[in-house]
């Protein structure tokens, strides 16, 4: 698949995570290197900057699971006063990144990343 046509599947995939997870107000698919590889961020969101983040957030999530002996990481999930950012594998190469409100529903928003991420890994195996 080409590069063009894999980031417009993947933009779809990503509007149709943020439309069955109320409260998403933006995500990203993105390298493990932290390179953007398709984003749906708000204006105010530096696509680069939430790209590096989260592939280090994974990183390091990864590191410290497996430093505990923890098993497979879930997900990195970091909480603020005023919303969540969480963080996911999908697949070898890609993270799955989301920018949450306080208000979100985060069983659902953890519900609708597990299938978004499975989705993900689909397109990028193409």
């Amino acid at each position: 698949m080409a590069k063009k046509s894999m980031a417009k599947a993947l933009a779809e995939v990503l509007r149709g995570f943020q439309g069955a997870a109320p409260g998403v107000m933006g995500s990203a698919v993105v390298s493990v290197d932290g390179f953007a590889v398709a984003s749906e961020l708000p204006g105010s969101v530096e696509e680069r900057r939430v790209s590096a983040m989260a592939a280090a957030m994974l990183a390091i999530g990864e590191q410290t699971a497996n430093e505990f002996e923890h098993g497979e990481l879930e997900r990195v999930f970091v909480e603020g006063v005023e919303g969540y950012t969480i963080v996911t594998s999908a697949g070898a190469e890609s993270v799955l990144a989301a920018i949450a409100s306080k208000d979100a529903k985060l069983g659902l928003i953890f519900l609708q990343m597990g299938r978004t991420a499975e989705a993900v890994k689909e397109v990028m195996s193409r």
